[in-house]
């Protein structure tokens, strides 16, 4: 009885371990990527096979597979997703709750949603659908509304152009998406609308980002009290915006300064697509005022979250403080590689007040203030900054007449100034 039991047990074992090979050859020649096709690897139990994502994506929107995924849960690296199949629309339902998405142009963190909702339908090649980010929902209560959008996408042997339209939505609604643990969320007042259009090329990872932003407010984060604030890099240098040290750190840093309202779209969309291109963060795109916000509030940890908080005390800080305070606040706390503010950093570098500066070592030290502690690292070690970038700094200050511009490029040019050394030079 036990012999043949254990025949039997053999038996079963074999019939299902030859299901499970028929099965897996079923799958790998099914699936198997044809030439030139978009392939990913794709592990099936103890079997890794080699599938065409084209393949897989039009058999998932078809009308005899899609509803056979109706009800199963993926586990994917960026959450569990769970599908669902809308059999009179012949489209595929995709929740993917809570969500990680990496963005490498925007941090090292992956951005964290509560919840994404995406659908698919396909026309041939074809496909288009809706996407919906919503906010974690609280104690029990319904969820809040969220972002939606509509996307359209184009899918051939080789990769898949996804284009997608957000629709304007209250700002504080993105940042309860975005970002729900900012502490500040609870305090401040948020106004104005934001949408844009998202472009994506996969599997390249590509991404174009084109956002729109209207009436931009905050209000209750308490920067009007740096009105009276001092600095704790010593005495303030009283700098007046029409002065070559602030000119040349506006040419630096932010050449569109009077003109925006505390956040630049265009430096913003420059700094992501530059971003992308490297696949890190190279370039942050923050104004003047977000760099002010960075040095007294926020840090500098590049992340998504510290980004959006950096935001709304510069939209805070241009509403409460005005241009010329934020302006001097920043010339009183910015950072020159071994000293900080533009007092101590004139009379460290050149032994002078910073009201007294020269036109060229004005453009040198706004020079510094791309990444000072490097700067002053070089100037030490090798007698100097970066020409092409001092160059450009006095290339982009404005507010001067021809004949001065000629002058300062040529003095910037022959500019020779000695490391100052461990010990300031004494002030004259």
């Amino acid at each position: 009885m036990n012999k043949a039991l254990r025949l039997l047990l053999w038996g079963l074992l074999a019939l299902l371990l030859t299901a499970a090979v028929a099965a897996a050859a079923v799958l790998r020649i099914g699936l198997a990527p044809a030439r030139d096709e978009w392939a990913v690897d794709w592990r099936l139990g103890p079997v890794t096979v080699p599938v065409g994502v084209p393949t897989v994506l039009r058999l998932a929107t078809s009308p005899w597979i899609g509803p056979r995924l109706d009800g199963r849960r993926l586990q994917t690296v960026q959450g569990p997703i769970d599908l669902r199949w809308d059999a009179p629309r012949r489209q595929l339902a995709l929740r993917c709750a809570p969500c990680r998405l990496g963005l490498s142009a925007m941090g090292s963190q992956p951005l964290q949603l509560a919840e994404l909702r995406v659908t698919a339908q396909r026309d041939v090649d074809r496909l288009a659908g809706d996407i919906d980010a919503v906010p974690a929902a609280e104690g029990g209560a319904p969820a809040a509304p969220g972002l939606h959008g509509r996307w359209q996408g184009r899918l051939t042997q080789r990769d898949l152009h996804i284009d997608a339209q957000f629709d304007d939505a209250p700002i504080a609604r993105w940042y309860a998406v975005l970002a729900p643990g900012l502490p500040e969320l609870g305090r401040a007042r948020i106004g104005g609308t934001a949408g844009g259009r998202l472009q994506v090329q996969l599997p390249a990872g590509t991404l174009g980002l084109q956002p729109r932003v209207g009436g931009f407010t905050v209000e209750g984060l308490g920067t009007d009290a740096l009105l009276g604030a001092r600095s704790n890099c010593g005495p303030s240098a009283n700098l007046k915006p029409d002065s070559w040290l602030a000119r040349a750190v506006l040419a630096a840093e932010d050449q569109r300064f009077f003109q925006h309202p505390g956040f630049d779209l265009i430096e913003l969309q420059a700094a992501f697509d530059r971003n992308q291109h490297k696949g890190a963060v190279e370039r942050g795109g923050s104004t003047l005022t977000q760099q002010l916000a960075k040095v007294l509030v926020t840090g500098g940890e590049r992340t998504l979250q510290r980004k959006l908080r950096e935001l709304l005390y510069a939209v805070d800080m241009e509403q409460q403080l005005g241009k010329a305070r934020i302006l001097q606040l920043y010339l009183d706390h910015a950072p020159w590689g071994r000293v900080c503010g533009a007092e101590a950093a004139a009379r460290f570098y050149f032994g002078r007040s910073a009201a007294r500066l020269e036109p060229a070592q004005a453009v040198w030290l706004a020079a510094m203030l791309h990444a000072p502690s490097a700067a002053a690292e070089r100037w030490q070690r090798e007698g100097g900054l970066d020409p092409q970038r001092v160059q450009w700094v006095a290339e982009g200050i404005r507010g001067i007449s021809r004949a001065q511009r000629e002058a300062l490029l040529r003095s910037v040019a022959q500019a020779r100034y000695p490391w100052p050394g461990s010990t300031p030079a004494p002030a004259r």
